[in-house]
């Protein structure tokens, strides 16, 4: 059974930044496809970051592009979400999701069967 754990959320001022980390197991032999989703009260849930270890191809929305990366260290097998420039906007709990095992890119939840809790990002004005 594979088990994330998200780690790095908490409360920061506009144009602060945050380093969202997620620590998987057991570690991956198959191609997956990694994300970052964030959901606030009364909205769906959206992907923000998303990298394929294939190839390396990342994805980000036009709302974060510019701001957030998404990195993976195979050997600690953990995959990290760097966001700069915050804004209240990005307040939302932001969830760790994998998808095992993957030939391509995810972008919607629906592509991933494994998730985290999820941890707390609020951005104050």
């Amino acid at each position: 059974q594979v088990q994330l754990v998200e780690s790095g959320g908490g409360s920061v001022q506009a144009g602060g930044s945050l380093n969202l980390s997620c620590a998987a197991s057991p570690r991956f032999y198959s191609h997956v496809s990694l994300a970052w989703f964030r959901q606030a009260p009364g909205m769906g849930r959206e992907a923000v970051a998303a990298i394929y270890t294939g190839d390396g191809t990342t994805y980000y929305p036009d709302s974060v592009k510019g701001r957030f990366t998404v990195s993976r260290d195979k050997d600690k097998n953990t995959v990290d979400l760097l966001m700069n420039s915050l804004k209240p906007e990005d307040t939302a709990m932001y969830y760790c999701a994998v998808s095992i095992p993957a030939f391509d890119i995810g972008k919607l939840p629906i592509n991933y069967n494994y998730w985290g809790q999820g941890t707390q990002v609020t951005v104050s004005s």
